[in-house]
């Protein structure tokens, strides 16, 4: 098992890693909209936020030499449901024409009351 931590990507908030590498899967700790140079979360709604989640995904998956192409599954944690159309199209438009598998499931609270948390798998070598 290998620790993946970088300085491009927000440092975990707790006793976890941002990611961990196992054979040729990477599995990502939950990303929230936290700006990685200031550890704030950043302002506007679920759609800015959603953006810096996958600004966050980015940065650990190139720690590794991966991209989104590599990713196999997603899980997006939504505080509010009435949130997942403009989730939806930055994810879109993050994944360009690749089509992970993906669940989406209502929380009842994120960490520092973000409004998104996403966390992957992708896959090296496919």
């Amino acid at each position: 098992m290998k620790i993946i931590a970088t300085p491009d990507a927000p440092a975990a908030i707790g006793p976890y890693s941002q990611a961990v590498r196992v054979g040729d899967l990477l599995f990502t700790a939950g990303q929230i909209a936290l700006d990685p140079a200031t550890m704030e979360v950043v302002h506007g709604g679920v759609a800015e936020q959603t953006e810096r989640v996958f600004a966050n995904l980015r940065a650990v998956l190139a720690a590794e030499g991966l991209t989104f192409a590599d990713v196999v599954k997603t899980t997006v944690f939504l505080r509010d449901m009435a949130d997942f159309g403009a989730m939806n199209e930055v994810y879109a438009q993050a994944m360009g024409t690749h089509r992970p598998a993906r669940s989406t499931v209502a929380v009842a609270g994120l960490p520092k009351d973000v409004r998104v948390e996403i966390e992957l798998i992708a896959a090296a070598g496919r």
